[in-house]
Formats: structure tokens, sequence, C-alpha cells
């Protein structure tokens, strides 16, 4: 007798992935964007977000989406990576999502087991969680097990670099008013000065007690890091975000022992090992994960997981409508970051009051996706057949 291959489903399996949609949007902003990797030069304004959407049906014509993104570059590539290795999810159980991920990593394994690679994998890994949830009839963080259905929100489109400073104090009162609850400022500026100016003048003309944070986008060096930190320490911030070079692991982590102010890093991190290197120098007070960049649901999870255990706290850098969910699955009280940007893709928006991000009572993420994305999708692909 053969025995059967350890790939192979058992015979608890309740269904089978039929079929799987790619698409490649891209999504263009009103306005080009300036951070501080702008003004070093490092980076031009940006102008577009390039999305990879996973659309998965099982046989029983149980549907999930998810998404990952990519900021300047990589789109194309995350889509041409996708679109290699989707057909290893044909005739799996979508329930045994870490089976699943694993396969997919395999399937790539020669490019890695983080960057584009996982990012590709994220968009799949977001689907079926989203699958399993609304096959539950359940939103996501309440199959995850929620400790909340609300999260403490911020916002950050309105305070970007390119953004006069009367106009960023007119952004955080509108975003206040809209019901966020906290506002978060870009800094970095080549003249120093400059940055302390807008904090003051945004910090002087809001309530003291709305809570304001900053994230300078790796751009000082490990001095300025220090002499900026202890300066900002008066305005009693929630956090300084990404002062230094995301890797720089000895430089965060002699910040986060000298000042009072928490540091938060990790949204450039595209894998979970990257993040336990930096929780593990003690580099980091508020970790950042991204679930698209560092592969999707699963991935996040088991960061998270080992966040809690290290009593940190957490703070989910972009793509609020996966977020939500997760943040409120996270025993501490969580931030999530507000962006905009994202509405016209889906037909669904998030409830923002009393300075929190509710979750949905829709299963699933909640989403679906709008008139409008399909009009900005300029590739796609299928695998598998509709049932």
């Amino acid at each position: 007798m053969i025995a059967a291959s350890a790939h192979e489903s058992g015979a608890a399996t309740l269904d089978r992935i039929a079929h799987v949609q790619l698409r490649s949007i891209t999504l263009p902003l009103p306005t080009p964007i300036s951070d501080a990797k702008v003004l070093t030069g490092r980076q031009r304004p940006m102008t577009e977000v390039a999305f990879l959407f996973a659309e998965i049906t099982t046989e029983a014509g149980h549907e999930g989406i998810g998404f990952s993104y990519s900021k300047r570059a990589g789109g194309p590539g995350q889509y041409a990576h996708a679109r290699e290795i989707a057909d290893v999810l044909l005739g799996e159980d979508p329930s045994d999502i870490g089976k699943i991920w694993t396969k997919l990593c395999w399937a790539g394994a020669s490019v890695g087991r983080s960057g584009l690679a996982t990012q590709a994998i994220a968009a799949f890994d977001v689907a079926l969680w989203d699958l399993k949830a609304k096959r539950a009839g359940l939103p996501l963080a309440k199959l995850l097990g929620s400790y909340r259905d609300s999260v403490r929100t911020y916002n950050t489109s309105g305070g970007f670099l390119h953004t006069p400073v009367d106009e960023v104090k007119d952004n955080a009162v509108a975003a206040l008013e809209q019901g966020i609850g906290g506002i978060k400022l870009k800094v970095g500026q080549p003249d120093w000065r400059t940055d302390i100016a807008r904090v003051t003048a945004v910090r002087e003309h809001l309530d003291p007690d709305v809570p304001l944070m900053v994230d300078a986008n790796q751009q000082w060096d490990r001095a300025t890091a220090m002499r900026m930190g202890r300066i900002f320490e008066e305005f009693g911030l929630v956090w300084i975000e990404e002062p230094l070079d995301a890797y720089d692991a000895e430089g965060h982590a002699a910040l986060a022992r000298a000042l009072d102010t928490p540091i938060a890093t990790g949204e450039m991190l595209s894998s979970v090992a990257e993040h336990v290197h930096m929780i593990d120098a003690g580099a980091v007070d508020i970790v950042q994960p991204d679930a698209p960049r560092v592969g999707g649901i699963t991935q996040f999870r088991a960061l998270a997981a080992y966040a809690e255990a290290k009593h940190l706290d957490l703070a989910p850098h972009f793509a609020m409508e996966i977020h939500c969910h997760l943040a409120a699955a996270y025993p501490n009280e969580p931030w999530v970051e507000h962006f905009d940007w994202l509405d016209p893709l889906f037909n669904e928006h998030l409830e923002i009051r009393g300075g929190r991000m509710w979750v949905s009572d829709r299963p699933g993420l909640g989403i679906t996706l709008s008139e409008q994305a399909h009009a900005w999708t300029v590739a796609s692909s299928e695998v598998g057949r509709r049932p």
C-alpha cells in the first residue's frame, strides 16, 4: 500500500480551491506625496500606489479577497510573482491556511522568504482568511478572537512635508472633527529647525491632550536622532517613528534606552525574522508591522504573538482595512493608522468616531471592489475554473 503524500488534504476536507483571479490595480493619488525620503533626494514624490488583489473561489462557491501593495516601484514584480505561483492553490482545502502559505513560499523559494516574494504571497493569504471568516459568518476580528470592537486611530495623510504648516494645522483639526483620535506629523527636514517649528505650531494649535506622533521615515543619522529625540521630549509625543535606518537595531536600541518617548518602527521590514531581530535587540517600544509586507495575516499573527510575549505595544502600518481587524485581536490597546487613500477602491468604508476606528459587522474583511477599482485595473489573470 502506498502512503498518502504529506501534502494531500485529509478526509475532513470540506471544500477545495477551484479558481484564483489576480488583478494589478494602480491607484492614482490626487496630490504628489513627499516625506523626508523625498527631501533628502532618495526618492521622488509618490504619485500612485500599485495594488495586487487576489480573489479566491472554492468549489462550493465561497469567496475571499485579499490584497498587497507597493509604493513607487515593485507592483508589477509582485503581480508577476503571484501569477507564477497561483496555480499551487488549486485543489487545496482553503482552511489549511498555514500549509498553503508554506506551499506558496516553497513554490518561489529561490527568491527568498522576505521582500517582494512574501508580499505577493500576502494577497493570497489575506484572501484565505477573508474567505474563512465569511464562511463562518463572522467579521475577521471575531474569527481571530477580538479583545475590542474598536481601536484607537490616528491620521497621517494630513501631515506630509509637502503640505504648508497652516494647511497641516487645518488638516489636523478637520481629522479630529471627523472622529480621528490622534495626529502624526512627518519630520526629517534638511533644516532641523523647520521640524521643530512645524511640530510646535501644530502642538500649540491643538488641545494639549490630543495625542501627537512624529515620523522621520529613516532619514536621521544617530547623532541627529538623539538630539531631535531629546528636543521632542517636551512635546509628550506618543512615539517617534523610524528615526533611523529601518535595519539599524543598535541605533534604535540606544534611542529606546536614552529617551522617555517610545520608539516605533517596523513598517519597512518584510519578514517575521527581521522584526524578531529588532525586538530582541531592544530596538522597539511600539512594533509597527504591515501585514501585506510580512507575508499576510498568517505571518502577522506569528509576529503579534511574539510581540505580546515581550509586552510590546502595536501600531500596524497602512492598510487599515486589514489592520483594524488584526489590531482588535491584539491584547494590548493598539493604534491603527488612518489613510483615506484606499477609499475609492472599495464599496464599503470603515466607521470613524470618538477617536476610534470601528470593526465592521460584515463577514470577513467587509470589503468588495468598487467599479472604480475595476477601471484602474492594468493587468489581470486567472487560474482554474469558476464553479
